[in-house]
């Protein structure tokens, strides 16, 4: 007697196969512009941050000697840290007296065509984003307030 076993094979076809490669490139095609953003805006409140941080050390040196400082300490601009995506310096025009922050995206880099752009703090706490002050109009609440 002989047995007859009917062998099925196993596997996928390929249009089975197909049809999950479509799916995958669907979805990452959909995440990563999603991902990208979100990567962007986390840089974007680092940059605020330091802004922060770098107006706060400001207002203490003054508090201590009763003038703004000129020049922050090299810890508080980021230009050597290979880490940081913005660097932090005074704007144009800056006093003893008054100050102007700027939060500027290093140049190349992943944050230099980003819609917020430069970001600017002053010592009386206008903030800017992009070259208009808040309150201005065509300024982006969402760059500051995310």
């Amino acid at each position: 007697m002989t047995v007859q076993m009917n062998k099925q094979a196993g596997g996928f076809t390929l249009i089975e196969v197909m049809i999950v490669v479509a799916i995958v490139a669907i979805l990452s095609a959909i995440a990563l512009p999603s991902y990208s953003e979100y990567v962007r805006r986390g840089h974007r409140a680092d940059a605020r941050a330091g802004l922060l941080q770098a107006q706060q050390w400001l207002e203490r040196a003054s508090t201590a000697t009763g003038v703004y400082p000129t020049s922050l300490p090299a810890s508080l601009t980021w230009g050597t840290d290979s880490a940081k995506r913005y660097t932090i310096g005074f704007a144009s025009g800056n006093t003893s007296a008054a100050f102007t922050l700027t939060a500027t995206p290093k140049n190349p880099g992943p944050q230099a065509g980003d819609k917020c752009g430069i970001y600017t703090l002053s010592n009386t706490g206008v903030r800017g984003a992009n070259g208009k002050l808040s309150g201005a109009s065509g300024y982006n609440p969402d760059c500051w307030g995310k």
